[in-house]
């Protein structure tokens, strides 16, 4: 109470100062026309940041979604772009596509829809964008090229974006060529006709979408010179990490000769607390006002995936939904950035001219239009060195209307501390180091928010799943909850020779990945848990294996997804073997973008890696295309594994004494491993068989039933 009074106080006192020194004015002119700003947002997908949020139950899903998406309420993003599911890991894991084979196609699978729906449903005005990370194996192969930059590529955008038209009445704003994954002019080029004789001649094309700052720009010197990659790229795209990266002029001038706008198709601001929000509005303006860049999707907005898993939402998420068993959610201070954004702009404003820049002791603003005569100062003093006053100077073409001061600070985000009547054409007002402004002539904000939410749970144990309440898959997006899928596809189908209902690995083929891919797996539980046993009924066929997996406590890094853990794998010829993986085997090979190679460096992990089989047995009675049960048994240092209820191997290890449960598939001989899995249990130590885990009240398929 005491701040709101003193900034009252300080604003009032401030209102109508003229110039001197001391005082910086910016002053504001509406008639030139201004650059086209296309908003700013989030990515939902590279990695499978939503696999969580689809199994909250209702109200806390909905609450979650209006938090992001509802206009004036949160967020109130205005672009959105989402990964085009591809079955391969991409950061934090992986999404079924809608195409596992070139034959296959299923509009139904995963929950990439459902998030595109809900949002724009939430907002009509909501831009949307795609791109591919990962991609199914099958593309590329028509002509032997086995690359994703192929006609087959070029047609599997285009059938993707059918199934968002026909079945759910979505269209996109505009596509990517590939994240990070190189350039090819070629590729452009046959997107572009693909999409045109497709009937999508209004979705927009921007390429390449890469991070090197060395490199990722090089393209554009060649535009001029091609006609054909001129007409095909509507807009230049790259990752752009403000402030420290920016546009080189070079681009910039060759982007308005070319009339091609550009766009920072992926920000990573990685910090916690209200210091990562005041990085997000400041990267939202740097982008601006260094680069030209005229929209800005932060990676990424609603955590929905385990706290196990690289990335999980204390620094990058606006919204941490980590806990759906629960209900319970938290919002972060970065929510709170986006807001001083989305609430006062819109896409299609325009920048008006001269009213962006940098402060005098530290700081950024950048002045936006709307259509009319309205406009909004975002303000950020992140690492000001003191409070600094402002003047804004309103020329003609502009609102002279009261001019509505919100304010966030690390005590209090997002609060209305005033409305500034201007006198003498001119408002003012003393800004605070390390804190946000908007200054507004719009109506209508608020800061969003629900009474009630549920308090954080640990996952239900024990826990059993057998899939028979499934009844109509493709609702569920064919995935069951609270299964997150690190690689390949684990998916609701029919048991082979009966009624009921299983989980089978769906991607025959290794994908093209956008991490470096290990086997397929899937994890769920508890990252605390220590002695347990977790089991499965599985069927595997000819050349294939099928394992559970235990303590599991780590995925990777977010490139690459070897864990750390154990497992049980009982292959078709009946060998059955009792493993510890332990990471990728050379933990200090550089790979991945500059953020993931910092982070190996960081960790200098020296310790051996690789898989390690600490026991192993024939089994004579165990075929193919059988249902055999596997258990694995963790009780301090000694680890059991069984096969239909009989000890067949045991082992004793140190290495791991806590962590989650997995399915895994293993590799057949020339392609990926499908087998089934039904009746998975994580149960106390030869604890009685429970009753299977009921859904929560509320819980609700994202999809409309099949009638």
């Amino acid at each position: 109470m005491t701040t709101r009074r003193t900034l009252l106080l300080s604003l009032a006192l401030t209102a109508a100062l003229p110039a001197f020194a001391g005082v910086q004015t910016i002053t504001l002119d509406g008639r030139p026309p201004g650059t086209r700003f296309d908003g700013i947002g989030v990515v939902d997908g590279g990695g499978a940041t939503s696999v969580l949020l689809k199994d909250y139950p209702e109200p806390q899903r909905s609450q979650i979604l209006d938090l992001m998406y509802k206009p004036k309420f949160g967020a109130s993003i205005s672009a959105l772009i989402v990964e085009i599911p591809g079955d391969g890991n991409s950061t934090q894991g992986s999404m079924p596509s809608h195409r596992h084979t070139r034959a296959d196609v299923d509009y139904g699978r995963g929950y990439t829809w459902w998030v595109l729906r809900e949002a724009k449903r939430r907002n009509p005005a909501l831009t949307l964008d795609a791109a591919a990370w990962s991609a199914p194996g099958w593309i590329g192969d028509s002509g032997g090229s086995h690359e994703f930059f192929s006609p087959d590529g070029a047609d599997y955008y285009v059938s993707w974006l059918k199934g968002l038209r026909d079945v759910y009445g979505l269209e996109l704003d505009a596509i990517g060529s590939r994240n990070e994954k190189g350039v090819s002019y070629d590729f452009a080029k046959t997107l572009r006709a693909r999409l045109d004789a497709g009937g999508f001649s209004k979705v927009k094309l921007h390429s390449f979408d890469n991070w090197p700052d060395d490199t990722k720009f090089d393209f554009v010197k060649d535009m001029p010179k091609d006609a054909g990659l001129r007409d095909a790229i509507d807009i230049i795209g790259a990752h752009i990490n403000a402030p420290e990266s920016v546009v080189p002029s070079w681009v910039r001038e060759a982007a308005a000769a070319l009339g091609k706008p550009i766009w920072n198709t992926e920000q990573h601001v990685y910090v916690a607390g209200f210091d990562g929000a005041l990085g997000i509005v400041q990267a939202f303006n740097r982008n601006w006002i260094d680069s030209g860049v005229t929209k800005i999707v932060n990676w990424y907005g609603i955590a929905g995936l385990y706290t196990l898993e690289p990335y999980s939402g204390v620094k990058e998420a606006a919204i941490r939904a980590n806990w759906p068993w629960s209900g319970h959610y938290e919002v972060n201070p970065q929510l709170w950035a986006y807001a001083h954004y989305g609430q006062f702009t819109a896409a299609g404003w325009t920048y008006v001219p001269q009213g962006s820049g940098a402060l005098q002791d530290g700081g950024s603003y950048v002045t936006l239009k709307s259509p009319g005569a309205d406009y909004s100062v975002i303000i950020e003093t992140r690492q000001a060195k003191a409070p600094q006053t402002v003047r804004v100077a309103v020329g003609a073409g502009l609102s002279t209307a009261d001019v509505a001061v919100w304010r966030s600070d690390a005590r209090a985000q997002f609060v209305h501390v005033a409305d500034l009547h201007p006198e003498g054409g001119a408002v003012a007002l003393t800004v605070d180091p390390d804190a946000i402004y908007s200054l507004t002539t719009t109506r209508g904000q608020q800061k969003g928010g629900f009474a009630g939410v549920p308090a954080q749970q640990a996952f239900p144990f024990p826990y059993r799943a057998n899939f028979d309440d499934y009844r109509d898959a493709r609702a569920w997006g064919y995935l069951p909850r609270y299964f997150a899928d690190i690689e390949g596809a684990f998916e609701l189908a029919p048991c082979p020779g009966d009624r009921r209902t299983c989980l089978r690995q769906g991607v025959p083929v290794r994908p093209h990945s956008w991490a470096p891919d290990w086997k397929p797996y899937t994890i769920l539980g508890d990252d605390g848990w220590t002695d347990y046993e977790v089991s499965a009924d599985v069927r595997v066929g000819r050349g294939e294996s099928a394992a559970v997996m235990g303590r599991i406590n780590d995925v990777g890094s977010g490139y690459g997804a070897i864990p750390k853990g154990y497992w049980l794998e009982l292959d078709g010829a009946g060998e059955v073997r009792l493993v510890v993986v332990r990471g990728k085997v050379d933990k200090k090979a550089l790979v991945g973008d500059a953020e993931q190679q910092a982070l190996i460096k960081a960790a200098n992990d020296a310790a051996e890696g690789g898989e390690k089989v600490l026991a192993s047995a024939p089994l004579a009675g165990v075929a193919a295309d059988r249902w055999h049960t596997l258990k694995l048994q963790f009780s301090g240092t000694r680890i059991r594994g069984y096969v239909d209820g009989k000890p067949v191997v045991e082992a004793t290890d140190t290495l791991y004494g806590k962590g989650m449960a997995g399915l895994l598939a293993g590799p057949a001989q020339t392609s990926l491993g499908m087998p089934y899995y039904r009746d998975v249990v994580v149960n106390r130590v030869d604890g009685a068989l429970p009753p299977p885990t009921k859904p929560l009240p509320g819980q609700a398929p994202l999809y409309a039933r099949k009638r």
